[in-house]
């Protein structure tokens, strides 16, 4: 069996909701896609979210935004969530625990992705 469950993301700077010098929002787009033969369920996340003066947010939990989602084989599942920061930039990475559904428990990674704001882009 192979469980190979492939995460993409983009993000978005979220100008309206920032107050520079003391919070900078940002919303992140997640798909994840089962790319594997064999349905699997998301069952929990773990976030290590890191700010531009090396302070680290660690968050765990069960699911996401609510859901608990089973992708089948050659599907994906799409959301949104966010993240607040205290400096300008910063970067996020982490793992899915994800349960096939032949018992097997597995983690998903989810690769390093920066957020940035576009006028900071070089």
């Amino acid at each position: 069996m192979s469980n190979k469950i492939l995460v993409s993301v983009k993000t978005n700077y979220m100008a309206d909701q920032t107050l520079p010098k003391q919070r900078y929002v940002y919303s992140y787009t997640i798909t994840i896609a089962n790319e594997g033969d064999e349905p699997a369920q998301l069952i929990s996340r773990h976030w290590l979210i890191r700010d531009a003066k090396d302070n680290l947010q660690e968050v765990q939990g069960i699911g996401v935004v609510g859901e608990q989602p089973h992708i089948v084989p050659g599907t994906s599942y799409t959301y949104t969530s966010g993240v607040v920061l205290e400096t300008e930039t910063g970067i996020m990475e982490g793992t899915y625990h994800m349960r096939a559904d032949s018992g097997a428990m597995f983690d998903a990674e989810i690769p390093a992705f920066a957020l940035v704001p576009p006028h900071a882009v070089h």
